[in-house]
């Protein structure tokens, strides 16, 4: 019996990041999170040489606004695709369509867990495109986008293999699959596994073979795995779950090779994803890197303490209680200084990192522990002195001065901390 499967449009659990004030040195938006959430895939279409591309939007609910509404909460964004040549002189195709959310409780809307996912197909002739997708929120008119350089495949020869749709949900429904795609590309591989869909197409029936192959951001398998398959004429789909619990925290690859009964390679496709632990937030890519990084907030013994085992799943346990000690609501899922520490971390990578990581920088000490300042004096051409800038506390009464000794942009802390100052105060 064929398996017939189609895909699910609702709103599902996440968790995004805890929110963060606006941070005065840097005007950016302190979000390391994206706005929204999108993903690109190659399916074979019923038009004559041409692609279905499906195109997928997922948009939290915090990052929307909702209003009072005669049906308890409403909000409304617009979601619009352009399809241009790769190189962007032409406009091929465009489509625009709004999304309406209603909920009857409140605390739907401020949710971490809600969003909502929709998705429109182009059918287009194999090649590179420039893509752009935006949203706009109705009440507010904020409005985020972003630009794509995206290939469509030809997927007309024997054996050609569609991309990879990660699942988020699996449902039975009137005997067919329905199934909810992770458009975050967020794995928790200890919970569920890792749940794909693909497509594979031939002109005839065959019997193939599907190797799966797993590898670490070092391009280092870590897991393989060959599933003997019959093709059905035409379409076959495929749904199957990799099995591994010993995925680490970080990007992976999934490579997946199709090949004939001869051994004979047909088609290949590859998708990444980020691999995460429940319980600890999804800006930690990598346990012993997060591990160093307590040097602001933990002592060296409960550093210590953390490292000293050698097995993985109690090296975890000792992290997370760590963490679980200085919950400030220990009776809720979330733990608000866990996840603000690990945002400081992230922003100052991506904002002080020179010759170190961020973090290690003078900058990023002071921003990890204190957050972001009230006021920032800079002088980064003075003629007499070198570039300097000053970071006011008004609520510590406190000032920081860094300093460019080099010319390079290289800021260090004048004079430096030393003792208690190096501790975290939120």
């Amino acid at each position: 019996m064929k398996l017939f499967i189609y895909v699910s449009i609702l709103f599902l659990s996440f968790q995004p990041l805890f929110a963060q004030a606006e941070n005065v040195y840097d005007k950016k938006v302190f979000n390391i999170n994206p706005k929204y959430y999108q993903d690109f895939l190659n399916f074979s279409s019923d038009q004559v040489n041409k692609t279905r591309l499906d195109i997928f939007i997922q948009v939290p609910y915090e990052e929307i606004q909702f209003i009072k509404s005669s049906k308890g909460f409403s909000a409304a964004y617009t979601v619009t695709v352009s399809v241009f040549d790769e190189d962007k002189e032409k406009l091929l195709v465009e489509k625009s369509w709004r999304e309406k959310i209603d909920v009857t409780d409140f605390e739907i809307t401020v949710s971490k867990s809600n969003f909502n996912l929709s998705m429109k197909s182009f059918h287009l002739t194999p090649g590179k495109y420039f893509i752009t997708t935006s949203i706009e929120d109705e009440d507010s008119r904020k409005k985020y986008s972003s630009e794509n350089i995206f290939t469509v495949r030809d997927l007309s020869e024997k054996g050609s293999l569609s991309d990879i749709m990660l699942i988020s949900k699996q449902t039975q429904v009137e005997g067919n699959n329905k199934i909810v795609p992770n458009v975050s590309r967020n794995i928790t591989a200890q919970k569920d596994g890792i749940p794909m869909f693909f497509e594979v197409y031939s002109g005839s029936p065959a019997d193939i073979k599907i190797e799966f192959k797993i590898m670490d951001q070092k391009e280092e398998l870590v897991y393989s795995e060959i599933l003997n398959k019959h093709l059905d004429s035409g379409r076959t789909q495929v749904l199957h779950t990799i099995q591994n619990d010993s995925l680490g925290l970080g990007n992976y690859l999934i490579n997946i090779v199709v090949k004939d009964s001869a051994g004979e390679e047909l088609s290949e496709v590859n998708k990444t994803f980020i691999s995460r632990w429940i319980g600890i937030p999804s800006t930690i890519q990598n346990l012993e890197k997060a591990i160093d990084q307590l040097i602001y907030i933990a002592s060296p013994s409960e550093i210590d303490f953390i490292e000293e085992t050698e097995v993985q799943n109690e090296k975890v346990t000792r992290y997370l209680k760590f963490w679980k000690q200085k919950d400030p609501t220990p009776n809720t899922d979330e733990n608000e200084i866990f996840n603000e520490y690990y945002k400081r971390v992230a922003y100052a990578n991506e904002n002080f990192s020179h010759y170190i990581e961020g973090w290690r920088s003078d900058r990023g000490m002071v921003f990890i522990i204190l957050g972001s300042p009230n006021n920032v004096d800079r002088h980064p051409f003075d003629l007499e002195s070198k570039p300097y800038e000053v970071w006011q506390y008004y609520e510590l009464n406190r000032n920081y001065v860094f300093v460019d000794e080099i010319g390079f942009g290289d800021y260090r802390l004048v004079p430096p901390l030393y003792g208690d100052d190096f501790r975290y105060r939120n």
